[in-house]
């Protein structure tokens, strides 16, 4: 496939494709885009499903040098849900650049490079080298990462800190930035404000929530960090509540995400105020849960004459009218 042709066809919307939304200026034939973290480098994927028919995927998430992460047990389940403390093991974005991105340039898909860092130079450091590259289409700031240089506070419990590090990517990218925010700050609504203040062209909410497992036999954690981060269908009830606040309170689109396994779960986001959703731990036990995902809303918005952008922010929270679901809409259908 010609860079040619990739680039009309991601750039160019289609009017007869009811699922196709905007974000930052890019154009997604779907609002489905598999998360960091949990979807490799994408190439991990391609023995289950054509990568071009995504909307786009977040990669791993990217630091200056390779990083061998946290020591094991990584992984821990829990009811409905999984801690994982993988320590944001990478390649490294050099090595991203010259090993996998040549590869991802072949597919009809926008690629999202996850960054993250433990100062502003670090996050700079990898837009710098991306930015030099063909065939990645936003980033995803990671700000959920402890700021080494000021005491240790993760840059995305702190709105001051959110914000600097969101300008000073802003003043350097030269592709859209989309600010993944953490649903353990004070206030999330608070540091969307500030990110969006500070130049951010969309929001990806929420990142995991920080838990702790414990083994009763030995007394110890069951992870080799201690505590990890909480995925999984347990949190989309808080996740969607966020989407949802958040999107009152700013006018910059937002990427849900939080324990979607299926289609309606999806739309949920999408009906708090989310343009596009992200697919995570359904990941690690469905590989194709994203296609059922995208096949879902399609017959969904075909059976009801819509599309997903009058979807998005359509919920009404003081309107009640319970309905019968269609046979063909029943989760996993």
């Amino acid at each position: 496939m010609s860079s040619e042709s990739t680039s009309h066809t991601l750039d160019a919307p289609r009017l007869d494709n009811p699922l196709a939304v905007t974000i930052a200026g890019l154009t997604f034939k779907n609002p489905v885009i598999p998360a960091s973290g949990t979807f490799g480098y994408g190439l991990e994927f391609l023995p289950f499903f054509d990568l071009s028919r995504l909307g786009g995927f977040c990669t791993k998430g990217l630091s200056p040098q390779p990083l061998k992460g946290n020591p094991p047990p990584r992984i821990v389940e829990t009811p409905a849900g999984m801690l994982n403390a993988i320590g944001l093991q990478n390649i490294g974005v050099r090595a991203f650049v010259a090993e996998k991105l040549p590869l991802l340039r072949a597919y009809d898909t926008h690629v999202i490079a996850n960054v993250f860092g433990f100062s502003i130079e670090d996050f700079l450091e990898v837009v710098a080298v991306l930015d030099d590259a063909e065939g990645v289409s936003a980033y995803e700031l990671n700000i959920s990462c402890p700021n080494v240089k000021e005491g240790g506070t993760q840059f995305g419990n702190d709105p001051r800190l959110a914000a600097r590090v969101t300008e000073a990517v802003k003043n350097r990218a030269r592709r859209p930035v989309i600010v993944k925010l953490s649903p353990n700050a004070p206030s999330v609504v608070e540091v969307a404000r500030a990110v969006e203040q500070a130049g951010a062209d969309a929001l990806s909410l929420v990142n995991t929530f920080v838990g702790l497992s414990i083994d009763v036999y030995t007394h110890r954690p069951r992870l080799g960090f201690t505590t990890g981060g909480l995925s999984g269908p347990a949190i989309r009830p808080l996740a969607v509540r966020m989407v949802y606040e958040v999107s009152q309170s700013v006018g910059i689109p937002r990427l849900g995400m939080g324990g979607i396994t299926n289609w309606m779960d999806a739309l949920e986001f999408i009906l708090a105020g989310a343009t596009a959703v992200q697919l995570g731990t359904i990941n690690y036990t469905e590989p194709c849960a994203a296609l059922h995902v995208i096949e879902g809303l399609e017959t969904y918005c075909r059976e009801q004459g819509t599309t997903i952008p009058a979807l998005v922010g359509a919920f009404r929270p003081h309107a009640v009218s319970p309905v019968t679901e269609p046979a063909s809409h029943q989760a996993g259908s």
